[in-house]
């Protein structure tokens, strides 16, 4: 159906419960917009006119697409959280997956696995239907997908309870309601200021091995239900349960981890608690899963190649040098290493400011569980200077 209407000459949305006296502001409050395949109806084509029960136009807007009236896509915006710009000229692509997640989070179907079909169009993804499976299992499906083909490991960034396929994903879209966990940037200047401070305090041996340890990281991928996540891990090293009448569902925790300040997590889950006078075998970790993006490289999608084709008459003329060998520009080595500096500082920079952290149960086999939490888990550094001396990178298994 995405195809259908991407390739309309108009689609035209008949709202039955919108009436002709309506004021402005009932389009957002139709049924029609709660539903979670009408977010294609609005998506997918280039053009489109909403009707009132009379069929009348909407808002007595006459234009010959309403995806040109400011009114009416301000509306849109408004209710369903989608920028304007992604609503006029929308493009169906894995860029973003958490944001589209979240702009389904709060829509019904009829049949549960439709909520996770409505999606497929606006991914891009082919899978199957297979009507009668679970919700859980078609937004597991959705989800693999999204991370194993491009990357991107935000679709983790969730609360709620866990799904029965695998404990990193959720076990319903609404866990997806919240925002997704934006921390702010570091300004430029104070990035600069940053890297200043830390250009005479950390050798360049470590932050290039840091660099190369977190390059040379695959992407993360799915295996008979088992998600290999590329992520930097901390040893929780004490894990204390506080005491509160007021919590029946829910356990609060006080956890201290190598390299991390302490922090707070609230989870319906009950951890075994363990202090350093009273160790446990059970292992836990608060990991970072690893964002490509922060190498400042582009992801693990494919680059789309159509847009950016360079005919090979473009190229630049090679360049022969005195010595008769052929090179097509002159690259001076001195400036480059300095740019590998400042990029791999830039790099500790990033690290050291907060991130959202997932907390992993150790199991018998040597895997790891997440332990689902229901808030978001915010974690920071102890000390940004010493922070290839705390981080333990690689990529676990996680069931």
């Amino acid at each position: 159906m995405f195809v259908w209407y991407r390739h309309s000459a108009l689609t035209i949305v008949y709202l039955v419960d919108v009436l002709p006296s309506s004021e402005p502001g009932a389009l957002a409050n139709s049924t029609w917009n709660t539903r979670g395949w009408t977010v294609q109806e609005f998506l997918a084509p280039n053009t489109v006119l909403f009707h009132r029960a009379d069929w009348t136009l909407y808002l007595d807007d006459r234009s010959p697409n309403h995806k040109m009236s400011v009114a009416i896509m301000q509306e849109l915006e408004d209710s369903t959280g989608i920028d304007a710009q992604a609503l006029i000229a929308f493009r169906p692509d894995m860029r973003g997956a958490r944001e589209k997640l979240q702009w389904a989070s709060s829509r019904v179907t009829t049949l549960q696995e439709d909520i996770a079909y409505s999606l497929f169009g606006i991914f891009h993804i082919h899978l199957p239907v297979i009507y009668g499976e679970k919700r859980q299992n078609a937004l597991r499906r959705l989800l693999q997908e999204i991370i194993a083909h491009s990357g991107d490991i935000t679709p983790l960034d969730w609360i709620g309870k866990s799904s029965e396929f695998n404990s990193c994903l959720p076990a319903d879209i609404t866990s997806y309601k919240t925002p997704l966990c934006m921390l702010s940037s570091l300004p430029e200047d104070e990035m600069n200021m940053s890297v200043s401070m830390l250009r005479n305090t950390v050798s360049a041996e470590s932050t290039s091995k840091l660099y190369t340890l977190l390059d040379n990281l695959s992407a993360p991928r799915f295996a008979h239900s088992r998600l290999q996540l590329p992520c930097i891990a901390f040893p929780i090293t004490e894990l204390r349960r506080r005491r509160d009448p007021n919590l029946e569902t829910c356990f609060t925790y006080d956890v201290k981890a190598d390299g991390l300040q302490d922090l707070l997590i609230t989870s319906e889950d009950k951890l075994i608690q363990f202090s350093p006078t009273r160790p446990t075998q059970q292992t836990f970790l608060l990991v970072r899963p690893w964002n490509r993006h922060d190498l400042e490289l582009p992801d693990f999608a494919e680059p789309d190649f159509a847009d950016d084709a360079q005919s090979v008459d473009d190229w630049p003329e090679p360049v022969s040098l005195t010595d008769g060998s052929i090179r097509g520009s002159l690259v001076d080595s001195n400036l480059a290493d300095s740019e590998a500096r400042l990029r791999e500082l830039r790099l500790v920079v990033r690290l050291g400011q907060p991130f959202g952290a997932l907390l992993l149960a150790q199991q018998r086999g040597g895997e790891y569980k997440r332990v689902a939490s229901d808030h978001l888990i915010i974690a920071k550094v102890k000390d940004m200077a010493s922070i290839d001396d705390t981080m333990d990178i690689g990529t676990l298994e996680i069931l």
